[in-house]
């Protein structure tokens, strides 16, 4: 059993392969030997977490997942017998026909109960922690009887809740976890996961990472499946390539080229800021050298350099869309672009060598049928192109609405890259990295200090610049663009002012640094 702390990347798995591993490693094993593991393995975490517990409240379901919680109460009652009596261990348990119960929860209903575990029809007045073994990942069951004010006091508890496999509710594959009729304004108190013989891809997206809390992981003494495929990878931490050749110069690391940034003399709707800010991260990330091309349309005084960071090289946009230019730089577009960026497209879809599309070009895209022809060729031309949207964006790219994106981020994320043949960062609580035909990653990196007008901005420069050196292949681009969002995410986990302001995207971009 360790802690998942997201430093290395892990195979995660949606609930059919881990029902598949789970059939091959019983069929080797006598029965019931890992609803055992299982049990034990909760039962000593939640001695761990909470080792002076006076009262410890385990909440059971009628399935397999209920059967994980029994054991581990019959463990948590014998070792407290053995202690003068503490903690207390009492169970509810939501079962109305015991001989539809699973055989393997069966059977450990009636070890628990000739163990002397008490039962109870409600929750303890007061209690220390409580162990969340309602559901796994099985299919969403009804609320029925007292599921539903347990699976409410479990959610919106100030006490720490330890729970079994996935929070119950919470969809493994999709992140997505079931409303309650009356959800809880009150911040509830810390929540811990143990996910059990696999780790499931819905810990790490979506509500999931609120709902799963600190994370943990036993492989219940099962080798890693071999010939089950992996659903997605938690993309980790990644590896370090050392310092930079002394022997470098600015043409090693690519140019970067920003297009967006609508003045305000265009329809009165100024993002000048959304442009200097990609065109900020970009340099600050390593790219050798940074033009931005405002799209200001006929202002009277037109943005001649940027004074907080003077590398940077202004440029008229019809400079920039030169071919000579397009072909030999990253370009990032669309950053506060408005709807001065859609003319810009046709030229950058069809001459950009490697390209990042964002914010308002992806709008643009989204409406515009010949855009998408445009863009979908690029792939079968040998271009790099990522796309960074939003759920809202990717809704619209996809036709569809942002509650079905949230609803199914990484096949959203898929859907995206296999449509366009791009890679696809699907931004949000565990943002999806998807590529054509490849597994996708999640990334572990990230809060909600990153939830502030242009951040968005700062990560799309930061993928331009990673993305800007020649001769990238295209996994060392989908390794590129990992350590980039990795640590846009891994900035803010690690934002430490003291006294200070805290993390605004102006800020944000100024701490980025080069991969290495």
């Amino acid at each position: 059993m360790h802690p998942v702390s997201g430093t290395g990347r892990a195979a995660l798995y949606g609930s059919a392969a881990t029902r598949q591993i789970e059939q091959q490693a019983a069929s080797t094993l006598p029965h019931h030997t890992l609803m055992s593991r299982a049990g034990l393995a909760v039962a000593r975490l939640a001695r761990a977490l909470q080792p002076h517990a006076r009262c410890i409240w385990v909440a059971c379901g009628p399935g397999n997942n209920g059967g994980d919680g029994l054991v581990a109460a019959t463990h948590l009652h014998q070792w407290a017998q053995e202690r003068g009596g503490f903690p207390e261990v009492v169970v509810t348990h939501a079962v109305r026909d015991e001989t539809r119960m699973p055989a393997d929860a069966r059977q450990a209903l009636q070890a628990a109960r000739a163990a002397g575990v008490p039962f109870s029809d409600g929750p303890p007045t007061r209690f220390d922690l409580a162990i969340d073994a309602l559901f796994g990942i099985g299919p969403q069951r009804a609320l029925e009887g007292a599921l539903a004010p347990w699976l409410d006091l479990l959610r919106s508890c100030a006490q720490p809740v330890l729970c079994v496999d996935v929070p119950s509710g919470l969809d493994a594959d999709t992140g997505v976890l079931a409303a309650l009729n009356a959800p809880s304004l009150a911040p509830p108190g810390p929540r811990h996961t143990l996910s059990l013989l696999t780790l499931k891809p819905g810990l790490f997206t979506g509500t999931g990472r609120d709902a799963a809390g600190s994370v943990w992981f036993d492989d219940l003494e099962v080798p890693p499946a071999t010939a089950v495929p992996v659903t997605a990878w938690l993309a980790g931490q990644p590896q370090t390539t050392g310092t930079r050749p002394h022997a470098s110069h600015k043409g090693s690391f690519g140019d970067v080229l920003v297009l967006g940034g609508q003045g305000i003399a265009v329809q009165g709707a100024g993002m000048t800021g959304a442009a200097v800010l990609a065109a900020r991260a970009a340099l600050h990330a390593g790219a050798g050298r940074v033009f931005v091309g405002l799209l200001e349309g006929d202002a009277s005084s037109p943005t001649p350099w940027d004074p907080g960071c003077p590398e940077l090289m202004f440029r008229r946009p019809q400079r920039l869309l030169e071919p000579g230019v397009l072909e030999t730089a990253s370009v990032v577009c669309g950053c506060g672009g408005g709807a001065s960026v859609a003319a810009l497209l046709p030229r950058v879809l069809s001459g950009a060598r490697t390209l990042v599309l964002d914010a308002d070009a992806l709008n643009a895209i989204a409406t515009d049928t010949a855009l998408q022809t445009l863009l979908g060729h690029r792939h079968g031309r040998g271009r790099t192109t990522v796309l960074t949207p939003h759920p809202l964006e990717a809704a619209r790219l996809l036709g569809t609405t942002t509650p079905e994106v949230m609803a199914h981020r990484l096949k959203a994320a898929q859907a995206l890259a296999d449509r366009f043949g791009a890679l696809c960062v699907l931004k949000g609580s565990g943002s999806v990295l998807a590529s054509p035909g490849d597994v996708p990653l999640i990334n572990a990196s990230g809060n909600a200090a990153l939830a502030t007008a242009g951040t968005g901005d700062v990560l799309a420069g930061m993928i331009g610049s990673a993305i800007a050196p020649a001769g990238l292949s295209g996994e060392g681009v989908r390794d590129r663009v990992a350590a980039a969002v990795h640590q846009h995410g891994w900035l803010a986990d690690h934002w430490d002012d003291g006294a200070a302001p805290g993390l605004t995207a102006g800020r944000l971009a100024a701490r980025v640094r080069p991969p290495g």
